[in-house]
């Protein structure tokens, strides 16, 4: 394989394989890489969130509107994987969080192959230099 010059047909070359490797360990389970996202976002809250305050957290990590965030939300219910509870926040089921690990370990497994054995200051400067794209492309938007 040819080396890629740092830019956009890199970062999106890696983003696209990177999601097909998710979506590989996604198939069986029912999830679209939005509602692994959403799901994800909901077992990382613990139960502490509303569901009007998720459904914003969701908006901002997929760049969607509120209500297709909300629409993931629903379909992650109607599929059992969350429930909303008496004290009116979401919190992932039993069901849930039995996906999100299985999930979360195979492909905790995949980046580790991945990224694993770089040196530290390696991956330190990556994050530095995407946490500024980043940052860059949310302010574009």
């Amino acid at each position: 394989m040819t080396t890629i010059p740092f830019g956009p047909q890199l970062i999106g070359r890696t983003e696209k394989a990177l999601n097909a490797l998710l979506d590989r360990e996604l198939a069986g389970t029912g999830l679209t890489e939005p509602q692994w996202v959403t799901l994800t976002l909901t077992v990382l809250a613990e139960g502490t969130l509303s569901p009007a305050a998720l459904a914003v957290r969701v908006a901002e990590a997929l760049r969607v509107a509120e209500p297709v965030a909300r629409e993931h939300l629903v379909a992650l219910a109607a599929a059992g994987l969350v429930v909303t509870t008496a004290g009116l926040t979401v919190a992932p089921t039993d069901r849930g969080l039995e996906v999100w690990r299985s999930v979360r370990a195979a492909t905790s497994r995949i980046t580790d192959s991945l990224w694993g054995d770089l040196p530290a200051p390696d991956r330190e400067t990556a994050a530095r230099v995407l946490n500024v794209v980043l940052t860059r492309a949310g302010a574009a938007l």
